[in-house]
């Protein structure tokens, strides 16, 4: 959509007497003055504000303290063309009860994150806010009128370039580590999968469709904050696709998405959060009547309850797991459950037992685990760290040193803070052996990979 041009600038750059680039090294010098170092504007940048682009925050006010210095009376952003965008600092945790309020929450969101507001890049993993979310996918009515009214029509082409572009994304994602294309799967979402939500044109039907589609790509980039560990901020993406999911009236990717919650919950260290969660998504797996699903939040309950201590009731877990799994029909099932094979169960009835101090049966389902599909190279250095672990609660230095020097090399090729979070995990585990030769040469030999 053309931008209107910022006429106002243009008049109070005329009046001031500044040329765009005498604007943009005054703006840069005056940001580092008043605490906002590192600005790196130029004349480019003054030419595409008087386009129309808003700068981001707080170059607003950063200008209009400038213009009120050289003009010698107040200005405001206002004046500028340049008014204050009022975005609620919990934009994207709650759980909208309308379809046309999730619409407006979840673009605000992706427009938000776009524009790297800050209020979103320090934002905090909120319990409650996982816990109201869950509640109200599983006690809210179905969707409600999905259609829009719009001028531009949207077709089942459209629909399958969203479900194409997560594709995509989601294999880069695995082999690269999320960092080198978050923000191009933000962007897509702001630019190309706004418009058809908010502008476009379709029925009941289709509108379902898109909403399952746009709640696949929000739930991809949600991951992907996760695995960058911005945990507020994968947070409300999770919220914003599980509403998506509900309006879609989609119950194998509502309960995919409480999976992730919970996955990201016990990552955090909030283990009784994540049962909630992990039973939530059993509800959803049971009423969509998917059994790769369940096996999924089977495990995930497990994994909670060995955060907690407690070995009966993840033992128990786990055999509903293995139950649901060897149920399951996969031909029946959606693609993208696909990742949740033989390998993946046998990850997370390693992370178990490391995590309850069972190091034999850690190694034995670790070892299954690197059966696994070569794509998922981030998987592979997560299941490899799972099984240096149990081979140091085994006493097995030599090669849990060896497994531990691949995992780091696969570490240092991903830009994934979680892969990096674990090898420093891996390393505070050797660090009792700190003196042993083979720990010495594990040392010499990554010196370079080590995470900062």
């Amino acid at each position: 959509m053309e931008r209107e041009p910022n006429r106002l600038l243009r008049q109070f750059i005329a009046e001031a007497g500044f040329s765009h680039k005498g604007l943009a090294r005054c703006l840069n010098d005056w940001g580092a003055a008043r605490g906002t170092p590192g600005l790196k504007y130029d004349h480019s940048s003054v030419l595409r504000w008087i386009g129309g682009q808003r700068p981001r925050d707080p170059v607003p006010y950063l200008l209009a303290e400038i213009f009120a210095m050289r003009l010698g009376r107040p200005v405001t952003s206002e004046d500028l063309g340049m008014p204050a965008i009022l975005t609620p600092l919990d934009l994207g945790q709650e759980f909208t009860h309308t379809w046309q309020e999730g619409v407006a929450t979840v673009t605000a969101l992706w427009r938000a994150d776009v524009e790297r507001r800050r209020f979103l890049i320090d934002s905090t993993f909120a319990i409650g806010a996982g816990s109201v979310g869950a509640i109200r996918w599983l006690t809210s009515p179905p969707g409600g009128h999905l259609s829009g009214t719009g001028a531009r029509r949207v077709g089942r082409a459209d629909i399958a370039a969203i479900q194409e572009v997560t594709r995509s994304f989601g294999e880069l994602d695995n082999r690269f580590g999320s960092g080198r294309v978050r923000s191009s799967v933000v962007k897509y979402l702001d630019t190309g999968v706004s418009p058809l939500l908010k502008d476009g044109l379709y029925d009941e039907s289709t509108g379902r469709r898109l909403a399952a589609a746009a709640a696949e790509l929000t739930r991809l980039a949600g991951w992907m904050a996760y695995d960058m560990e911005q945990h507020g901020l994968a947070q409300r993406y999770l919220i914003q696709a599980l509403r998506l999911a509900r309006s879609a009236d989609d119950h194998t990717l509502g309960g995919e998405i409480l999976a992730g919650m919970a996955h990201q919950a016990i990552y955090m260290g909030q283990p009784s959060h994540a049962l909630d969660l992990a039973r939530s998504a059993q509800l959803a797996a049971r009423r969509a009547g998917v059994h790769t699903l369940l096996a999924s939040a089977h495990v995930l309950e497990a994994h909670a309850h060995a955060g907690l201590g407690d070995a009966r009731s993840c033992g128990v877990s786990l055999h509903e797991a293995e139950c649901a799994f060897d149920a399951r029909k996969p031909a029946d099932e959606p693609v993208w459950l696909s990742y949740f094979d033989e390998a993946y169960l046998a990850a997370k009835f390693a992370h178990c037992f490391r995590d309850l101090g069972e190091g034999e049966r850690a190694v034995r389902q670790a070892r299954r685990s690197l059966d696994m599909d070569s794509r998922y190279v981030r998987g592979r250095m997560f299941n490899l760290s799972l099984l240096s672990a149990g081979l140091l609660q085994c006493g097995e230095l030599e090669e849990a040193c060896s497994v531990a020097g691949t995992a780091f090399a696969l570490a240092g090729e991903l830009q994934s803070t979680r892969s990096r979070s674990y090898a420093a995990d891996l390393r505070r585990r050797l660090e009792p052996y700190k003196n042993e030769r083979a720990v010495l040469a594990l040392r010499e030999r990554t010196r370079e990979l080590a995470p900062v």
